[in-house]
């Protein structure tokens, strides 16, 4: 049996019974200590009108939770249809982007940036919606194109809500 803490099993689980942590996070979505006050967590599997998906993710960015940002995109991806997972899931590359250029990380922030903005543009040139739900994927591209050269610049973490993108 796996290791316990106060005798229940260390690995918190879902319904399903798939594990999941049930140590609190900060914003960036960065374990903390148990016991410590961290942010709300947001919500797994979702299923939300795509104009409200957007809206959210927006709050959650101009917040500085990008990588709350990122579940909500994730969210719409595995629930959305089919033609537009490429989409959600560039959107959630960016975000993901960003939540690693925010921690320091910075090789991957900058290059899950990039994977996102490619990503984007793969999806609405397939499609040829470069603005889907009030999104300008051409902006958003290069706004993850600029805030990567501006991390590999800088060798510095970013604050994640100064910089977040406008969706809309």
């Amino acid at each position: 049996m796996g290791a316990t803490r106060s005798g229940e099993d260390a690995r918190d689980r879902d319904e399903e019974g798939r594990t999941r942590s049930a140590r609190p996070r900060d914003g960036l979505g960065r374990p903390l200590p148990y016991g410590t006050a961290g942010v709300e967590r947001q919500p797994e599997g979702v299923v939300r009108r795509p104009q409200d998906s957007v809206a959210e993710a927006q709050a959650l960015l101009d917040a500085g939770k990008p990588f709350h940002a990122h579940e909500v995109f994730e969210d719409a991806w595995k629930s959305g249809p089919r033609e537009e997972r490429g989409l959600w899931r560039g959107l959630a590359q960016l975000a993901v982007g960003l939540t690693h250029a925010a921690r320091g990380n910075l090789t991957g922030g900058p290059r899950l940036l990039g994977r996102g903005a490619a990503a984007v543009e793969e999806w609405a040139r397939a499609t040829g919606r470069w603005r889907p739900y009030g999104m300008d994927l051409s902006a958003l591209a290069d706004w993850a194109r600029r805030l990567a050269a501006e991390v590999e610049a800088s060798g510095a973490a970013v604050d994640a809500g100064a910089v977040a993108p406008r969706l809309r």
